[in-house]
């Protein structure tokens, strides 16, 4: 009963405790509580009854009981990390009991070996107690122990025997009332379809056991670490991070096991790293350093050391942490290897050994050794040579702290290479971020430029969703979210917060952020080989400059005329430091009276370009040119640069987005929509006009710009006009959001589209910020809106002046209806504009997106 109401057991079995029981009566009572406790509780409180059954029963005198007691007793004390104790207690319960309970107590010394690694002893296990268990038609058992084998499958890479015996177990525990059980089974299927490589059905099963948990009052912390492992495989670690911080805050408030606080306490400092959470960092130096050190002393009391470290790696700062060489410490790369060879394959953990005995052999000075090792890890995981899946790609990018071919250490050169997220065959949820790209081990100073610019390719080039218009628990929730949003605004505004409003719209956006989650991502070609040829053909007269970091420093590639040339500019730290001066210098300049600071932002226009061009400015030629940043510098406003500021420029996400951009089509009609906002300082001057000019189209204004109504007429619409107040969240990008009469509208509104507009012309502050997660991807609208049909977007880098925005837009409308693009139409309308210092910085604030 303890697995179907858990509950209601332990108020039957404190019952029975108080009902003066007989010793055999007692100690299933003192059981079931101490396996509550240990599943769910305080861990030192179910030793305490467990212990007590285990007494009771030798009093009682039955060896049946004595060894159901002791097999309890020792997964607890195994999971306490008392490893020989726990298997101690587990042998001799083997030794006493006979037919059917020596099955149920050789199941849980097959789970304990799964704890430890120890997969072999584990299935022997499993082997000699499933058919005992199905000769005594015990459907539970049997249940239990086909989910632990297919677990155990899973471990060693066994993927199709892995989802048979879960398949298997799913129908025996239809037929009985053991919710746990059934909820455990559902995370099980979860963690195969990550293994599998299908990263939203792991978090929509993920999430449906966390329900079934929840009803249950039975909280998973396993959950939460394999969450944290599919969210950091999707470079989603912000995210990861706060489910380990939230797990953490559970455990410790109830006592809960010691080996589960330790993976939490790992996957918060790993998560915490890839975040680049600077608080979480110092935290790492302080409370992680005891963390660590107590993670590893249970890991290793457990008698694990190859798996504790294989799994995560040394201590991360050890030396600040005051590691020292009478605790446990990180192994040599022969230890790895050796602890490696011992441990069988553990799925996206098994390339461990590999690449952490290439980091050993790496810092012993035996380089061919450590490439050697590392590859060979990366190849390794999930299922060896030819294996195909996330946990290869993964591996490889694990991979990328090696020395260069020219012997000389190196860190991977991006996020990319430190988190090794999947690549494009691995596809996500929009809501995950649209992450997709291939993790790149890292550029090599003698790579061919053309080589770099394929592996660079396909960085931001990620597949749309399809749309969740049949989701109407979606829909639901993003119409509730929309009204407490607007009312939480104008709360905001009248200054008078309304907590309870902020805190619904906090649970809101948690509901549709895991319902996105959920949804498969795809577009046309995502997925295939990028084919630099084909990208030099479409170019023509168009030159694209890629940026690619490597060492620290800004590498050049000038795509043109049939070939690729590379050039080295500067530091990527000091061209980031001077990004953020530059649009300090342009928020300052979109006020009036800071004439003086036009000069001095003139100036940083020129040291920006030194440092992100360097050389290769003098090679641009004159024609079209296409800027493909990294995520660390979407800020840049590239019209600013001098050798740019006068030319037909674009930027876009990725080359691939740009080809992708160039080949689309606009829809036939060519319906124009016009959309205005509220809130506006000049209520939105331009569009009155532009209505003007474009006979027949639609205009949405006051009460009609409503969200169901913009989302309508946005839908296939050749040419968009949105003039609304733009709100960019850090902390959320995918609700970034532009104010409608009804409450915003986020970037997943624009994702219910079928076909967003061809052409899209946001004339507000910060649409074009993004946030950088992942392998180098960009999060915010520009980059949502286009894999979704547009081939073209105008939006803005930084505040600009509402008055200086209408002339810079009615100059840009003129250039289209002329039958130029929207780059060709933006640097006319920038020399169109007055030579004050806020128009000119208003112009320098908007960018061109796309190939439109």
């Amino acid at each position: 009963m303890v697995f179907a109401a858990p509950k209601q057991a332990v108020a039957r079995a404190e019952e029975v405790l108080g009902s003066a029981p007989s010793p055999l009566h007692a100690s299933v009572a003192h059981q079931v509580i101490g396996i509550w406790q240990r599943d769910w509780g305080d861990m030192k409180l179910a030793l305490h009854h467990l212990r007590r059954a285990r007494d009771l029963a030798v009093r009682a005198e039955s060896t049946d009981r004595e060894g159901d007691a002791l097999a309890a007793l020792g997964v607890a004390l195994v999971t306490a990390g008392r490893t020989r104790q726990g298997l101690d207690a587990l042998e001799r319960g083997v030794r006493v009991s006979s037919g059917h309970t020596r099955a149920r107590v050789l199941f849980r010394r097959a789970y304990a070996s799964w704890v430890l690694g120890r997969h072999r002893e584990s299935l022997e296990d499993v082997r000699r107690a499933i058919p005992v268990l199905r000769q005594m038609d015990d459907v539970i058992w049997t249940a239990r122990a086909l989910t632990l084998r297919a677990t155990v499958h899973l471990a060693v890479g066994a993927v199709e025997r892995a989802e048979a015996d879960f398949a298997a177990a799913e129908s025996l525990f239809d037929t009985t009332g053991q919710e746990h059980d059934k909820a455990d089974g559902v995370e099980s299927r979860g963690l195969a379809a990550f293994r599998s490589g299908d990263i939203p059905a792991a978090l929509r099963l993920f999430d449906e056991a966390g329900d079934r948990y929840a009803k249950l009052g039975t909280p998973s912390f396993m959950l939460y670490i394999r969450r944290c492992e599919v969210l950091m495989a999707a470079g989603l670690a912000p995210e990861a991070l706060a489910e380990a911080d939230a797990a953490i805050a559970v455990l410790d408030g109830i006592g809960g096991q010691s080996t589960l606080k330790a993976e939490l306490l790992l996957a918060a400092a790993r998560a915490a790293r890839r975040a680049g959470r600077s608080a979480h960092r110092d935290r790492a130096r302080g409370a992680r350093g005891a963390a660590v050190r107590r993670a590893a002393a249970a890991l290793v009391g457990r008698r694990m050391p190859g798996w504790c470290w294989s799994r995560h790696g040394s201590p991360p700062g050890a030396a600040r942490d005051g590691w020292s060489p009478t605790r446990p410490r990180p192994p040599s790369g022969g230890r790895v290897r050796r602890a490696g060879a011992r441990r069988p394959a553990r799925g996206p953990d098994r390339a461990g050994p590999g690449l952490d005995g290439g980091r050993g052999a790496a810092s012993g000075r035996r380089r061919p050794q450590s490439a050697q090792r590392s590859a060979a890890g990366a190849d390794d995981r999930l299922g060896g040579a030819g294996a195909a899946g996330p946990g290869r790609r993964i591996a490889a990018g694990r991979a990328g702290g090696l020395p260069t071919r020219s012997g000389r250490a190196r860190r991977p050169p991006d996020d990319a290479g430190r988190l090794g997220v999947a690549g494009p065959g691995h596809r996500t949820g929009r809501g995950a971020g649209r992450v997709g790209a291939a993790g790149q081990p890292g550029l090599r100073q003698s790579a061919p430029a053309a080589g770099v610019e394929r592996a660079l390719a396909g960085h931001r080039a990620v597949g749309a969703a399809d749309p969740p218009a049949a989701d109407p628990e979606l829909l639901g929730d993003l119409t509730a979210f929309r009204e407490i949003a607007a009312r939480a605004e104008a709360a905001r505004m009248e200054g008078r917060p309304i907590p309870a409003l902020e805190r619904e719209q906090r649970r809101l956006e948690r509901e549709i952020r895991g319902r996105t989650l959920h949804i498969r991502g795809d577009a046309p070609g995502f997925g295939s080989r990028f084919d630099p040829g084909r990208l030099l053909d479409r170019l023509g007269d168009v030159l694209l400059v890629e940026l690619a970091v490597l060492d620290g420093r800004v590498q050049v590639l000038l795509c043109g005329q049939g070939r690729v040339r590379r050039f080295e500019a500067g530091l990527l730290a000091e061209a980031e430091t001077e990004a953020e001066h530059v649009q300090a210098g342009l928020r300052r300049l979109a006020h009036p009276g800071a004439e003086a600071r036009l000069p001095v932002v003139e100036a940083m226009g020129c040291r920006l370009e030194e440092l992100l061009l360097g050389p290769a400015a003098a090679h641009l030629g004159s024609g079209p040119v296409v800027v493909v940043p990294p995520g660390r510098l979407h800020r840049v406003p590239w019209a600013l640069l001098p050798s740019l500021r006068e030319r037909v420029l674009s930027v876009s996400p990725s080359a691939s987005s740009w080809l992708r951009a160039h080949e689309t089509e606009p829809p036939p009609g060519g319906r124009q929509v016009l959309v205005r906002g509220p809130g506006l300082a000049t209520e939105g001057a331009e569009v009155s006009e532009l209505a003007g000019r474009y006979g027949g189209s639609t205009v949405l204004e006051e009460d009609e710009a409503r969200v169901p109504r913009v989302l309508e007429e946005l839908d296939g619409a050749a040419l968009a006009h949105i003039a609304a107040h733009g709100t960019f969240r850090a902390d959320s990008p995918l609700f970034s959001s532009l104010r409608m009469a009804d409450g915003p509208i986020v970037v997943h509104d624009f994702e219910r589209l079928d076909r967003s507009p061809y052409r899209i012309i946001l004339s507000c502050c910060d649409t074009a910020r993004f946030a950088s997660v992942g392998a180098d991807e960009l999060l915010g609208l520009v980059t949502a809106l286009l894999p979704l049909g547009t081939a073209g977007v105008v939006a803005c880098t930084a505040p600009v002046n509402d008055a200086a925005v209408v002339p810079l837009m009615l100059a840009l409308h003129k250039g289209l209806s002329s039958g130029l693009s929207l780059a060709e139409a933006l640097r006319d309308a920038r020399a169109a504009l007055p030579g004050d210092a806020t128009h000119q910085a208003t112009g320098w604030a908007f960018s061109a997106f796309g190939a439109a």
